[in-house]
């Protein structure tokens, strides 16, 4: 393992941290629109047998575009840049405001929710507004429409929606945290509900089960569309919906596997000795609070090895492990011990004579071979 990782931000992330989060939602969001797109083109452009129903539906749509997602956009946009002005002055090491600060690390924290909800309500919106919009028009709309509408807005939203949550999330754990967690865990955040790995199956559960096998169902029961093939077009979506799935358990193994793979080469370096290991904090969920507690670990350890060095100095190493190992108690052990009470003949006139360098080295090469007949040979302990 590479023991020089700290916790700092990357150059990249220091500049971009807060243009890559924002626009992490953006492939997932095209994908889906993609999607969207080609399915009404198939399947619900025959279905529109008006020329009222055709005019309504393009009103709406470019009124949806022009409006609730433009809206959704904005949100999104101000939540994360109401982070620059914090993001800018931790990252030049300038003190904020707790309070500030606090309510700048739950928002950290819950980004991978918040986008799911903007996006959430975005997509799934699109269904009751344009079922609103072709019905109010008068013309008759066959259950065929009303079946194939829903779907469609919907394997779209499971694209979209799945996606944008893990990237919001890998984005925000490799550009936010460690600027905005510099100085707390983010485990021991109090009020936070951060994307747990329960949360992450579901979520792959939806995208890689739901996405595709629910639409697989409804396809099954719903009216076949006059323009296009239904096992072919089955066939396809579920191809569509198997492929976003895999994408998401990519995504999962990235969230999930990394930080296992970075405890289990910490724990290997500790076992080599190597106490400069250390974490860095990136998360807020179970392995936010695995990987704090480590550090800490760690930390003691090395503090524990820190004191035993420097405790071996005066009272020799073997006592010293002998103390910090066990704690005999303020009472003390009966022990039979020989000593041997040990006096350089002439060290006081000689070492007035003497420069402190030429002492020190005297001493030194006195108490090595002390030590190497003492504790090597005979197992005993060289009190300096």
């Amino acid at each position: 393992m590479d023991n020089s990782v700290t916790d700092e931000p990357s150059p990249h992330a220091r500049c971009y941290g807060l243009l890559v989060t924002a626009l992490a939602p953006v492939i997932p969001q095209v994908l889906g629109s993609a999607f969207n797109i080609w399915y009404n083109g198939i399947v619900i452009a025959p279905l529109l047998v008006t020329e009222e129903l055709r005019h309504r539906f393009a009103a709406t749509v470019i009124f949806y575009n022009a409006a609730v997602y433009p809206v959704a956009v904005a949100i999104w946009i101000y939540v994360i840049f109401s982070l620059r002005r914090l993001f800018r002055e931790l990252i030049k090491g300038i003190a904020v405001a707790p309070v500030e600060l606090d309510r700048a690390q739950r928002r950290v924290v819950h980004l991978p929710w918040i986008a799911f909800a903007i996006s959430s309500v975005a997509w799934l919106g699109c269904i009751p507004a344009f079922i609103f919009a072709l019905t109010t028009t008068g013309s008759p709309i066959g259950s065929q429409l009303l079946w194939h509408l829903p779907i469609s807005f919907l394997v779209s939203a499971f694209i979209a929606v799945t996606q944008t949550f893990f990237l919001v999330e890998l984005a925000s754990q490799w550009a936010l945290f460690l600027v905005f967690f510099r100085d707390i865990r983010p485990d021991r955040l109090k009020g936070i509900h951060p994307p747990s790995l329960r949360t992450r199956g579901l979520m792959w559960a939806i995208s890689a089960g739901l996405c595709p096998i629910g639409s697989l169902l409804l396809l099954m029961f719903a009216p076949h569309s006059p323009g296009s093939n239904p096992q072919w077009f089955a066939v396809f979506v579920g191809t569509v919906g198997i492929a976003f799935g895999l994408c998401s358990a990519v995504l999962i193994t990235r969230l999930v596997a990394k930080p296992v793979d970075e405890l289990r080469a910490a724990f290997h370096a500790v076992g080599q000795g190597q106490l400069d290991v250390q974490i860095p904090l990136r998360r807020a969920d179970e392995f936010g609070a695995l990987v704090g507690d480590f550090n800490q670990m760690v930390m003691e350890l090395r503090d524990k090895e820190r004191l035993r060095r420097v405790f071996g100095l005066h009272v020799g190493e073997k006592a010293a492990q002998q103390i910090l190992t066990r704690d005999p108690g303020l009472g003390g052990t009966d022990q039979v011990v020989t000593l041997l009470f040990l006096d350089l003949r002439g060290f006081t006139a000689r070492a007035a004579r003497a420069d402190p360098k030429t002492v020190v080295n005297f001493l030194n090469r006195f108490l090595q071979a002390m030590v190497e007949i003492v504790e090597t040979e005979h197992g005993g302990m060289v009190n300096k």
